[in-house]
């Protein structure tokens, strides 16, 4: 086993870009993403399909796979069945990119 470990070092929390984001709910489980989680978020990182992202939608919060569909980014929840929602308007904006997992259990 190596000795100590330097988590803000790792994922390079020293940058003004990157900030941490506690997961709540399963909407991203299939993702492996879990209620709990502590993801990474880098607001300098651009969005691309396919990636992770905290997004501000209508005054909420929320984590959600991006697509890129008839020119407009959309949000993919993760749950069978749910259609994805366009981001557009003046109530939405991509806000950051996920680029790391913290997970405190087990």
């Amino acid at each position: 086993m190596e000795g100590p470990i330097d988590l803000s070092e790792i994922l390079d929390l020293r940058r003004p870009s990157r900030y941490p984001v506690r997961v709540a709910g399963d909407a991203l489980a299939r993702r492996g993403i879990l209620s709990g989680d502590i993801l990474i978020a880098d607001a300098a990182t651009p969005p691309a399909p396919g990636k992770v992202a905290v997004v501000m939608l209508a005054g909420d919060v929320l984590v959600a796979q991006l697509a890129w569909r008839n020119g407009q980014w959309q949000l993919l929840s993760g749950r069978a069945g749910t259609e994805p929602v366009p981001v557009e308007g003046d109530d939405a904006e991509i806000w950051a990119i996920i680029t790391g997992l913290v997970r405190t259990q087990v």
